[in-house]
């Protein structure tokens, strides 16, 4: 089936924020997500700086940086409003509804007031989920549910994925989508997130295994492919960090033609 643009499936979205997500990849051209995981503010702040022209997100995990301050929060947000890309914190909460509650708004690193996008688990049951909207959904936030990892021998089946996706259909205001490898739905208004994206594919030495943006998005059916040691690493992040923008663009637009 044809894919609908990113600009068509904005105007699907129950979700303020996924319709702004979507309509970001068009206008910028890029379905390209960074994930960086770095351990210092400094390098955070200089690769949101010099590759973000290039993404449409800045995945993080704040609680691996060792020189940690709140600036630290007010430096990443100048850096999205002026390179256009949001700050999704992969927190992957996976406890009761209170306590992610009180872990998401709360502690050292208020994860509500600055990440645009977070992530949770479904094993809890769908507490989890109306734990963070109760304060995701006042301040325009979204919530990616994890159907599907990239690590080798992960226990997510078909009957976990279809759970996952049951559960978001109750929280479409909130819930944006998903991380997994495949597209899990034929609704439009579902943002794919696939992780573990590189472009020559193969696995590391922690069971991480990885897909070409191609296989991901033309084959798989994902909307935004993340990315990090793949460019992090790289001799040259910023060129890295074009062609894989470039490989995940063109195929998008190859199965939009389709």
């Amino acid at each position: 089936m044809k894919r609908l643009s990113y600009s068509d499936r904005a105007k699907t979205c129950a979700s303020p924020l996924a319709a702004q997500l979507f309509q970001l990849l068009d206008d910028k051209k890029t379905n390209l997500a960074l994930s960086a995981d770095v351990t210092s503010a400094a390098e955070l702040l200089a690769l949101a700086d010099k590759l973000g022209p290039e993404i449409c997100v800045l995945k993080t995990h704040i609680d691996i940086i060792h020189d940690f301050t709140p600036t630290l929060l007010t430096e990443l947000t100048t850096l999205a409003l002026k390179h256009q890309f949001l700050l999704f914190e992969d927190r992957k909460f996976a406890d009761i509804g209170n306590t992610v509650k009180h872990q998401y708004e709360g502690g050292a690193y208020r994860i509500a007031d600055w990440a645009n996008i977070t992530n949770a688990h479904s094993l809890p049951g769908p507490g989890i989920v109306q734990g963070l909207a109760e304060l995701g959904r006042k301040k325009n936030r979204g919530l990616l549910l994890l159907a599907e990892m990239s690590s080798a021998g992960h226990l997510m089946n078909t009957d976990y994925i279809q759970a996952t996706l049951k559960m978001a259909e109750q929280f479409p205001d909130f819930v944006i989508g998903f991380i997994t490898q495949h597209a899990i739905s034929s609704e439009p208004k579902w943002i794919n997130m696939t992780p573990g994206i590189n472009l020559s594919g193969g696995s590391d030495t922690l069971s991480q295994q990885y897909i070409t943006p191609e296989k991901a998005i033309f084959e798989n059916g994902s909307d935004i492919i993340i990315t990090g040691r793949g460019i992090i690493a790289a001799d040259n992040p910023l060129l890295e960090a074009q062609l894989y923008r470039t490989a995940g663009w063109r195929a998008y637009l190859k199965h939009c033609q389709e």
